[in-house]
This record gives C-alpha cells, sequence and structure tokens, in this order.
C-alpha cells in the first residue's frame, strides 16, 4: 500500500494552492505528496472572483477586470467606481491549465485521478480509500464538505449561496464591458434575498448568473427561467446562444469548521470553513490562507492550533442571523450600505480590512432595530 507524507484531498483553489505551494518550497523536498481528485481538471467548471488593490499574483491568468459595478435595486440604480480595487475574474479552466501541469512537475508529488470514498484516521496514520485503491498518509489535506456536519447544530444558522449562471453570447452588442453587475436586486425577491449578477467579457458576451441567499436550493428550472426573464427584461428580446452553464453552492456559516481538524486530518477551502460567512467569496481568503497553513506546518506546531476567530466574524455571525430570521430584509440591507457608503469602504470592510471606525460607517448605514435584535439575542 503507498505511503505518503501529505495527502491533498480535492484538486479545486484550495488543493491545488496548496500542492503547488509545498511542491516549490525547499522545505518540503523530502516529504512525499499524494493529490487525489475524481476529475481531470481540463474543464471550465467554475469561475472564480475577487477584487484586489493593484497587482496580484493571478495577474497573469485573471481572464477580464472592471474598474467600475452597479448595485440596483428598489433603492437605488447605482454604477460606482471601486478604486483602489479592481475587480477580477478567473476561469476556472485557466487556473487549472496553469497549475495542474506544474504541480505534476513537482518531483515529489504523485497526482491521482480517482474519487476518494473513505477517510479512516488511525492510530498513527490515515487511511484514504479510493475507488480501486487505498493509500496510507501521515497527514491529509480534505477539501470534501460534508453539508450535514453544520446543520446537526443550532448556535450557528446555516444558508447557502446558490446560483445558476449561464455564459451567454448575443447576435447583436447589448452589454456594458467597463461595468459588472455586482448585485441586481430588481428581479422578484419572493420572501428570499434574491439578486442577478451580469460579468460581461464583450459587448456580447457575458456571464449572467441568478444568485440567492437563502437556506433552501430551488428547482432547476426557476433558476433558469429567471435568467430568461432578467435578459428579456434588461436586454430585449433578444437571439442569444448558451455557451457554458454553471451550478453552484456555496455555505454561508460562521459554524467552526476547525473544531474538527485533527493532528492527522484538516480540512481546507470551504470544508475548512475558509469561505467567507457573509458573502460567500472563498477564493481570495484561500489564497492567503495557504502561505499561513504553510508557514504553520513548518513550526512542528499541531494543526489542531491553526485557526484563529476575529470581530469581522462577529459582524457575519449577526448578518446571518438576520437573514436567516427574516431573508427577505437581505436586499435592503445591501443596498442602503451602497446607496450611503462608498463601494470601495464596502469591499474593504468585507474582506476583513477596515478599522473600527470605518466599521462603526458600514454597520450604521442600513436601518439599525434588526442587528440590535440580533446583537441582544446572541448576547443574551
Amino acid at each position: 500500500m503507498p505511503k505518503y507524507d501529505y495527502i491533498i484531498i480535492g484538486a479545486g483553489a484550495a488543493g491545488l494552492l496548496l500542492a503547488d505551494a509545498l511542491g516549490k518550497d525547499e522545505f518540503f523536498a523530502s516529504k512525499s505528496i499524494l493529490v487525489l481528485d475524481k476529475d481531470d481538471k481540463t474543464k471550465n467548471d467554475r469561475t472564480w472572483c475577487f477584487w484586489e488593490h493593484g497587482k496580484g499574483q493571478f495577474d497573469d491568468l485573471i481572464y477580464k477586470t472592471w474598474d467600475t459595478i452597479y448595485v440596483g435595486g428598489q433603492l437605488l440604480q447605482q454604477s460606482t467606481s471601486i478604486a483602489p480595487y479592481t475587480y477580477k475574474m478567473l476561469r476556472g479552466i485557466d487556473f487549472y491549465n496553469h497549475f495542474v501541469p506544474k504541480i505534476k512537475a513537482y518531483p515529489n508529488i504523485t497526482w491521482v485521478q480517482e474519487e476518494v470514498e473513505h477517510i479512516e484516521e488511525q492510530e498513527k496514520e490515515v487511511l484514504v480509500t479510493t475507488s480501486s485503491q487505498k493509500f496510507k498518509g501521515q497527514t491529509v489535506f480534505s477539501s470534501l464538505y460534508d453539508p450535514p456536519i453544520p446543520l446537526k447544530q443550532s448556535k450557528y444558522p446555516v444558508l447557502q449561496q446558490h446560483f445558476v449562471g449561464w455564459q451567454i453570447k448575443t447576435e447583436q452588442s447589448v452589454f456594458n464591458l467597463t461595468e459588472a453587475t455586482f448585485m441586481d436586486f430588481s428581479v422578484p425577491q419572493k420572501g428570499n434575498t434574491r439578486f442577478m449578477y451580469v460579468l460581461p467579457f464583450s459587448d456580447n458576451e457575458a456571464l449572467v448568473e441568478y444568485t440567492l441567499f437563502s437556506e433552501h436550493h430551488l428547482e432547476k428550472s426557476e433558476y433558469e427561467e429567471a435568467i430568461k426573464t432578467y435578459i428579456l427584461e434588461n436586454y430585449g428580446d433578444i437571439k442569444y446562444s448558451i455557451e457554458e452553464t454553471e451550478y453552484g453552492s456555496i455555505p454561508m456559516t460562521c459554524y467552526p469548521f476547525h473544531q474538527h481538524n485533527t493532528h492527522q486530518v484538516f480540512r481546507i477551502g470551504i470544508a475548512g470553513g475558509w469561505a467567507k460567512p457573509s458573502t460567500g467569496y472563498t477564493f481570495y481568503n484561500t489564497s492567503r490562507q495557504v502561505p499561513k497553513l504553510v508557514e504553520h506546518l513548518k513550526t512542528g506546531k499541531p494543526l489542531t492550533k491553526f485557526h484563529q476567530r476575529t470581530r469581522f466574524l462577529f459582524y457575519d455571525m449577526l448578518l446571518l442571523d438576520i437573514l436567516y430570521e427574516n431573508n427577505h430584509l437581505g436586499h435592503e440591507i445591501f443596498e442602503s450600505m451602497f446607496k450611503r457608503r462608498k463601494a470601495s469602504l464596502i469591499l474593504k470592510f468585507l474582506e476583513n480590512e477596515t478599522n473600527l471606525w470605518e466599521e462603526l460607517k458600514i454597520v450604521t448605514a442600513p436601518k439599525p432595530m434588526p442587528f440590535i435584535k440580533a446583537l441582544f439575542k446572541r448576547i443574551f
């Protein structure tokens, strides 16, 4: 049975960034590393977006950027600069094409395309079973998310950011190439927090996505009908083809996933709670977590010690408490924030980079009563 020092389960953003960080670091040159994933990573199966101040480490892979965003709904229709930030889009296929060959070329890394069926912690090692074989590892980094885990408790509410997106190509020019639609709440809310998200790649190509922050998923047809209706109402009765589709669901919760980490099995990515609870954005935070994790490994300290809880988690928790009890309030909260505060400040806050004075500006933008009630409920 093959044995490895490190086994990385899942070759998404977290798994690939971790494998690359270990592979290029001389400190781990003597360590044997196995990467397991069920897919061959040759499909454009997802899109990652994030905002960043200035140049970043992924700029050579970025597919499209925008310096202006649109936020719309009942309270506002606003196009605004996000300077000094830039909104960046990274396609999964471009990320895979860059990192997969690079990782496979490291002499101490083995890549196996198989689906993991079971992880079993033993006394001194971990047994990982795939569809056709077994591997042993001293330490396992797993990106396998187990949805029932946070649902077994009630202290931390669990919502989902769930969406269906169509990359469409129109016969005529209809899109504003210079502006990304960040949140358009003009769509019927139906008791939830629902918005459209539009990323134009050219004047006749764009990703049009219907997104919800809510507890339960919809039937696929409801997402699709919402996209069709939005295109018709905003761009007219145009002819278009659907070039690609994507579907996703990201947990939105402050549940402490790290408490399930052990000395031998450590959860990464969404499975490790690396998604921003109040927005679902995961990629950029993952890119910041991986280097910290690698440095932690070098210290020899237990993996169970690698976690942190900041005041921003408390802000996230209050918002999720509100949306869990009154899901329809989402559009009012976000619209009020963008109406009364600069978009750049809001993005800075959502990246956990603001100071206390700036945070006070943000939390006082929406109507205060829902937050006061949520605060008292948490305290008492």
